[in-house]
């Protein structure tokens, strides 16, 4: 047993154990979110957790803590935009627990998830929160039992006190100003799952009160120390910790000194051979407080994976190919076999990445199976092409120290449509190698999924670039987004983020030929990537750069032409590796086409936009006796215009009120609304009497062979008399508000649509107003609910009409519309005409 003593330095420190913090790192913060994934993973029986913190610009949610699962498999995960469909995020925004029993939930619900991400999980994701401030979400992953019922209930409860305990701890760190910013520089906790039964070989034991360090002999040869020339410092074996496990292990080991129970927290080291070894920690605190002979230990072991040296020496006897992997991906163990198999010395293959080692298993489709034996729990068996010609099984059992598994030349013919990646049965199963940490494969598809579903909702060009400032911006971690339009051969700004007004100001009406690196991306039609502000220089001396350090510019190229660019700005260095520039230039392709279709619609939407301006009356007349306003309000989805209209038209000693409804929302509605209202204006200055206005417009109508069918409501009112004749063209019924409030429908008798029959009947009705009445002619669009039937909404609308209708003329025409206008899901366009009649 070889003893030393810890220096003062290192005693002092005992809350950074190793080596310095991290960048961002807050102690507390790390211990809090140390205690509440392992809580988490353990109540739930999960085989893996997370913790996604709030960014400091609450556009993303980042993550911060992992366990089970290690933040290089998580890949484009690792940032998930706060308004991304995906249930980490949904539960986030609800504040609800999002509970997904199996894959066909999962399926149901997010569907863009289970096509980025097609394996058989379970997943839970509570937010986590104190009060009204919501500081992220906590996720468990599991695999389906044959119930497929997922978390009970009490384990659901479980989960949210685990969020819950995490909340009211970060709110304490935030009212002492220790919780600080997480950001993508702060690299995430990483956090092994308790290990399983093995052997425990080689110990050492730190007395945290003293400082004294003491360690076995077979824990010294283990590691390539002789034992008599071992200094008795900590940080001699604290410097083979995997830079990796290092913020997890502080995090644990103050946690199992403070909390006093056994943690059984694993972190990775490298033996004297380099071969990554797995150390299990306990903590243990004094039962005794500041009693010496009970003090404060952290005490570890080194652990021997397999079922000891003569299972070891069984597995070399064998033909196959053995190894194990560490929850990393990085090889543990391999036989000599899979030395001749894969061929490639032991020594360059032991403590890597098999893909950094044999670039022929980077195939994407093996990253595949790899991640769907991590993320299911469930083994996996496939094919692999060893060049340049030669088929391989490979099979993956995981576990929860990562995993197994066996690789074996393929001994039967290859049956038709086999390739690599094919899963085969169980007599060879999966096995994918883990990805290089910088490939986010499955988050990077669902980037293309959601902003590919966010554009295709999106119909004018401002509404495709709030669908990408919205995606590109959380989802690459920039803080400055511009998209430009080309127009006669020079750029103008569509839109920008984050930007100065005064900056972009110098760039508007560029020429496409000029020296920018915009528009050499633009001629050239490939993005481009500038990592660093001394690389822009250099290409473009004298270029106006701002306070961002790294850009990438896009082309926007569609149908074989431009029609814009994409400018990505970073305010700290980023680097761009293949696989983002690859994802980048996808997602530039799908911003061109949206904003290719968004400008002809604009286009169309201009010119039926002035159509219908022209066609609208610009002021309504002053009448004597009369008080008439009108209002039009277009719908909230499609072109922002449609075919209502109304109408004033003095006839003599009599006024005309027309409110119409052409069916559709386009430039062929607007132009039929202008032809009626121009042939019923017509009818009407000519002095025939209603009934005749619609019958005519309506042969008219016909006569040009009418693809789409009105609506109407005339009124002919004589403000001498207060006599107001009426005739419907199956329009919605007036209202009548009296002077004592009373109001009352007027379901006078009316005739057909405009455009269904040929020669129609249109009755008249007749009544007289009192003075001080209001009459109300309106649309449908003013009534229409989901879920609600037409006649309901009558009925609404004349509660309103009574309530309101003691206010100005003007602020009942506001009032009336308010509710309508509140509703983002409104289709139909209104049109509404008030009319007092005050003699």
């Amino acid at each position: 047993m070889i003893e030393g003593n810890v220096s003062a330095d290192g005693v002092a420190s005992s809350s950074y154990p190793f080596g310095a913090a991290r960048v961002g790192e807050s102690p507390e913060r790390d211990d809090a979110l140390v205690s509440a994934i392992v809580g988490a993973v353990e109540v739930t029986g999960a085989h893996a957790g997370s913790v996604f913190l709030l960014s400091g610009d609450h556009h993303s949610l980042l993550l911060a803590a992992a366990c089970g699962t290690p933040p290089s498999l998580l890949g484009g995960w690792r940032r998930i935009p706060v308004n991304s469909r995906v249930p980490v995020a949904e539960a986030y925004r609800s504040g609800r627990m999002v509970h997904l029993t199996d894959a066909e939930e999962t399926m149901r619900r997010f569907p863009q998830l289970s096509v980025a991400v097609p394996y058989p999980f379970g997943s839970a994701s509570v937010p986590v929160r104190a009060g009204r401030r919501t500081f992220g979400t906590m996720a468990v992953l599991w695999t389906p039992g044959p119930d497929r019922t997922g978390l009970s209930r009490a384990q659901r409860r479980q989960l949210r006190s685990a969020a819950d305990r995490l909340g009211t701890a970060l709110a304490g760190l935030s009212a002492r100003r220790l919780l600080g910013e997480w950001d993508e520089r702060t690299a995430p906790l990483v956090v092994p799952l308790p290990s399983a039964p093995v052997i425990r070989v080689g110990l050492f034991d730190w007395n945290l009160d003293t400082g004294s360090f003491t360690a076995d002999d077979e824990l010294c040869v283990i590691f390539g120390i002789p034992p008599r020339e071992f200094d008795g410092r900590a940080a001699t074996l604290a410097a083979r910790i995997e830079p990796a496990d290092l913020p997890g292990f502080r995090s644990a080991a103050r946690a199992a000194v403070e909390e006093g129970h056994v943690l059984a927290h694993c972190v990775s080291l490298r033996d004297g051979g380099g071969r990554l070894r797995t150390v299990e920690l306990w903590g243990r605190v004094p039962e005794i407080p500041h009693d010496p002979r009970t003090a404060s230990h952290l005490v570890g072991a080194v652990l021997d994976s397999g079922s000891g040296m003569a299972a070891v020496a069984a597995l070399e006897q064998l033909t196959d190919g053995f190894f194990a992997l560490s929850p990393d991906g990085r090889v543990t163990y391999a036989n000599h076999s899979l030395e001749s198999l894969l061929r490639v010395r032991l020594d360059e293959l032991l403590g890597q990445r098999p893909w950094d080692v044999l670039p022929w298993l980077a195939d994407p489709v093996y990253e595949d199976r790899y991640r769907a034996a991590v993320v299911s729990q469930q083994p996996v068996s496939f094919l692999v092409r060893r060049p340049p010609d030669e088929w391989l099984v490979f099979s993956l059992h995981p576990g929860g120290q990562g995993m197994t598994g066996w690789a074996a030349p393929v001994r039967q013919p290859l049956p038709d449509g086999a390739g690599p990646g094919t899963f085969v049965a169980e007599e060879g199963p999966p096995v994918s190698f883990s990805p290089p940490p910088t490939a986010p494969r499955l988050g990077s598809l669902y980037r293309v999924l959601q902003l590919g579903s966010a554009l295709t909702e999106a119909v004018t060009a401002h509404e495709v670039f709030d669908a990408v400032a919205d995606q590109l911006l959380p989802a690459f971690g920039g803080q400055k987004l511009a998209i430009t339009v080309v127009e006669e051969r020079r750029l103008h700004l569509l839109a920008q983020r984050g930007y100065s007004k005064r900056f972009l100001a110098g760039y508007e009406g560029t020429p496409l030929h000029a020296r920018l690196p915009v528009t050499d991306a633009l001629t050239s039609g490939a993005p481009l990537f500038v990592e660093t502000r001394e690389e822009l220089l250099e290409t473009y001396p004298g270029i106006l750069v701002g306070h961002s350090n790294s850009w990438a510019f896009l082309p926007l190229i569609a149908s074989n032409r431009p029609v814009g660019a994409c400018m990505l700005a970073f305010d700290d260095v980023h680097r761009f590796p293949d696989e983002e520039r690859g994802l980048l230039t996808a997602l530039g392709g799908l911003i061109a086409q949206a904003l290719e279709r968004a400008k002809l619609y604009d286009a169309e939407y201009a010119l039926a936009r002035g159509l219908q301006n022209a066609l609208l009356p610009h002021r309504l007349p002053t009448l004597p006796g009369l008080r008439v306003t009108g209002r039009y309000v277009p719908g909230t989805s499609g072109m922002d215009i449609g075919g209502d209209w109304y109408d004033v038209i003095p006839v003599g000693d009599e006024v005309a009120l027309i409110v119409g409804d052409v069916e559709g929302h386009n430039v062929a509605a607007a132009a039929a609304m202008g032809q009626l209202r121009s042939a019923m204006r017509a009818f009407v200055t000519a002095g025939h009497r209603p009934g005749d206005v619609l019958a005519s417009t309506n042969r008219l109508h016909m006569d040009l062979d009418p693809a789409l069918l009105a609506s109407c409501c005339y009124a002919l009112l004589h403000p001498r008399s207060g006599v107001v004749r009426i005739v419907r063209a199956g329009h919605c019924p007036p209202l009548l508000r009296l002077p004592d409030g009373r109001t009352e429908i007027l379901d006078v008798p009316g005739g057909p649509l405009i455009g269904v029959e040929a020669m129609p009947d249109y009755p008249e009705s007749e009544l007289r107003l009192a003075p001080g009445s209001i009459l109300a002619l309106y649309t449908d669009g003013l009534i229409e609910r989901r879920g609600s039937d037409i006649g309901s909404g009558i009925r609404r609308l004349r509660t309103s009409l009574a309530r309101m209708g003691g206010d100005r003329l003007e602020d009942l025409a506001d009032g009336l519309l308010q509710d309508a206008c509140r509703s983002h899901e409104r289709m139909d366009d209104i049109a509404l005409l008030l009319t007092e009649y005050a003699p």
